[in-house]
């Protein structure tokens, strides 16, 4: 065996070809480090990937293996997000077990392809759920515990008025049912304002655990999402809190609105400059502009340019491009 893997190792060099590495292979654990989110070696792995739509409405039946694949395949996502659908209708709060399952079959998926994934709890009042958000979360520590693939996102966009005490005080008490089981994987906290104010945050940020990081959300056309939305994330960055962005879309805040190419190069480009991960909202084949699929899109993946939507076509190249 020993001669083989030596063979093997010397047919590698003199070829000058490598064996393709996953992107957890190559990133490994993430950390926090200094006010950034790093990989194994240290330096910030600026992930790239997408958001599937809440895990209900049209959204719901992207969450199977094939479509994990094709993205992975196809649009080369390093990071995928996983909005699993809270307060509404057939939602967790109603139908916990199949919403768990959907869940798992995104996270078993993605763990397979070697990319990562967030396990986002989608939900706009999770202090009002605490009790609900702490078994989840520990159900999915105990099942996941030191898998490196496995990111947690404990509250997806704090309603506009929840002050930042509150998202706190929440977190203190979500955070520890996560460390009870897996002591180091990366957890995502959200700020006020839906995801906005990490300014504020960063003011105040969490102390007593290991590998916190804050969601940083916007939407690139939006009128009150550009100079100084970008202000409050230079801010935060300047004082050293890590973020990352864990929901951004080509339109406005409603989903839809102009795509404006040269706001969401603006957007980009200062993504690239901080070297920050993202995820792009949504994988849905909804009528909106910052839907990726055309209505009627196939569940299993596949997509042609004539089943992506302008937003589609635009995020794959992107990610294709960048992901190489």
């Amino acid at each position: 065996m020993k001669r083989l893997i030596a063979i093997l190792s010397f047919l590698i060099i003199v070829c000058g070809c490598a064996i393709a590495q996953t992107p957890v292979q190559t990133n490994g654990a993430l950390n926090v480090v200094n006010g950034q989110i790093v990989n194994k070696n240290g330096v910030p792995p600026q992930l790239r990937g997408i958001s599937l739509s809440w895990s209900l409405w049209q959204g719901r039946k992207y969450y199977n293996p094939a479509a994990v694949d094709w993205l992975a395949g196809d649009f080369k996502i390093t990071i995928i997000r996983a909005a699993m659908g809270v307060e509404p209708a057939h939602g967790y709060l109603q139908e916990p077990d199949a919403q768990i399952q959907l869940e798992e079959t995104v996270v078993d998926e993605a763990i397979k392809q070697g990319i990562y994934v967030l396990i986002d709890w989608h939900d706009h009042h999770s202090n009002l759920h605490l009790a609900q958000s702490k078994a989840f979360f520990t159900q999915m520590a105990k099942r996941y515990a030191g898998v490196p693939n496995v990111i947690y996102e404990i509250w997806n966009e704090p309603w506009g008025a929840i002050s930042w005490d509150t998202v706190k005080n929440y977190a203190a008490r979500v955070i520890p049912e996560i460390r009870k089981y897996d002591p180091d994987n990366l957890i995502i906290v959200g700020s006020p304002h839906w995801d906005q104010d990490v300014d504020v945050v960063a003011g105040d940020p969490i102390t007593g655990f290991k590998n916190i990081a804050y969601s940083f959300h916007f939407y690139a056309s939006d009128p009150n999402h550009q100079e100084r939305l970008r202000a409050k994330g230079d801010l935060a960055l300047k004082k050293g809190l890590p973020l990352i962005v864990t929901e951004w879309g080509v339109g406005e805040s409603n989903g839809n609105g102009k795509f404006d190419r040269t706001l969401v190069k603006a957007w980009f480009d200062w993504m690239e400059k901080n070297k920050l991960s993202w995820t792009n909202w949504n994988l849905t084949d909804k009528q909106e502009t910052t839907a990726l699929l055309m209505p009627g899109a196939p569940v299993n993946g596949g997509w042609t340019d004539e089943q992506l939507s302008p937003a589609g076509q635009y995020i794959r190249g992107q990610l294709r491009e960048l992901n190489k």
